[in-house]
């Protein structure tokens, strides 16, 4: 890529757009869920649903790694946070996520807390050296873009002999998420989720490769296009998927060959192999318990692990009873179905996860002014 300009032509765009116009069917609906928030933020971001004919709708999924961290793991780093001798690190937008009673790790720092938000691992690091008298552990959240980043501080704090730094793991794993929602009850047995076709992750993708995904192609007989960032690389995957559900075919396909290879990357894989077990089960917001769907330290670093070194509550905590969260996630439900939407539920005043992260389903709805046929009515 030489310029971001060349990907947000609007020329090419419409260009793109009429070819789907033209190759979707008339009498049928794709339904095209694009998992990443990335690519969320994208789709709102640039309008593009206001270039797809009506009959080529997008579903927003749960690849948004703050939104889908459920209440009770939000409840469990504010405990960690707030026992005495703490430093507890992480990322901004993940200050903001509502736990029990609307209490989040920002208003545990309003209340003595000492809750720091950082750019990256390695800050958390410098954090736990010059601080060796306190306990320094990092919120580490995310899918397969930023588990390598964390792996990275572990055998830095382990070389330095670190003794006050430690992990409250939280990263999570795309495939298994893909699979929840092809095993949802709304896809396999109510038919309340019609899916023709994913647009694969970006940065994940980067990470592990194209071939993760066949067995959404095998398995579930559904396509896969994986996609970059840009409008136009969002659109040909859309053009792409098109062209699968027309032809009856359903294979991995990767429009952003400029950055994704079949194989990912080796070296950033094998560091996550070496640092990490998979949990036998997770829990993700919206979507429960996924098998296989979460990482933990190996023993070898048990040291490190903030699990292992503090108790937590470690309850599962249901959602707020107005928030529609957890249907977003899934892809049931469109932002502006959630009663709380745009009234209640601002970015400013956020009631669930998906309002609070850029990515999340609902502030990228409203940043982006698709909440203004839905705004409240003004006496």
């Amino acid at each position: 890529m030489k310029y971001v300009d060349e990907f947000r032509d609007a020329a090419l765009a419409r260009g793109i757009a009429a070819a789907i116009a033209r190759e979707a069917a008339t009498g049928r609906t794709y339904h095209l869920m694009e998992f990443c928030g990335g690519h969320t933020h994208a789709v709102s971001r640039y309008g593009i649903p206001d270039l797809l004919p009506d009959n080529v709708r997008m579903i927003h999924g749960p690849g948004c790694p703050v939104c889908v961290l459920p209440v009770g793991r939000i409840d469990d780093a504010i405990a960690i946070a707030r026992q005495p001798g703490v430093i507890l690190c992480t990322y901004g937008d993940v200050l903001r996520v509502p736990g029990s009673g609307r209490f989040s790790l920002l208003k545990a720092k309003a209340d003595g807390a000492d809750v720091r938000m950082v750019l990256s691992t390695m800050d958390a690091l410098r954090i736990a050296e010059e601080n060796p008298n306190r306990e320094v552990v990092f919120l580490a959240i995310g899918f397969e873009t930023t588990t390598p980043p964390t792996a990275v501080a572990v055998h830095a704090a382990q070389a330095k002999g670190l003794r006050n730094f430690t992990v409250f793991c939280n990263h999570v794993l795309t495939p298994a998420a893909i699979r929840g929602i092809m095993d949802s009850p709304e896809v396999r047995e109510l038919g309340t989720l019609p899916l023709d076709g994913i647009v694969g992750p970006a940065h994940v993708s980067v990470v592990i490769g194209s071939r993760p995904y066949e067995f959404v192609a095998e398995a579930y007989r559904k396509p896969v296009v994986i996609a970059g960032f840009e409008p136009l690389d969002v659109l040909q995957a859309i053009l792409m998927l098109i062209r699968q559900a027309n032809e009856g075919r359903a294979v991995v396909e990767n429009q952003f060959t400029r950055a994704v290879t079949p194989d990912g990357n080796r070296k950033a894989q094998r560091l996550v192999a070496d640092t990490f077990d998979v949990r036998p089960s997770f829990e993700w917001r919206g979507l429960g318990s996924l098998p296989d769907s979460g990482l933990r330290l190996k023993e070898a670093f048990s040291a490190f692990d903030a699990e292992r070194r503090f108790a937590v509550p470690g309850r599962a905590v249901p959602d707020h009873k107005g928030c529609e969260c957890g249907d977003i996630l899934r892809g049931v439900k469109k932002p502006s179905d959630c009663k709380l939407f745009g009234s209640v539920c601002t970015p400013e005043n956020p009631m669930g996860s998906c309002m609070v992260s850029a990515e999340g389903g609902c502030a990228a709805h409203y940043t982006y002014g698709r909440f203004r046929d839905h705004r409240p009515a003004v006496p």
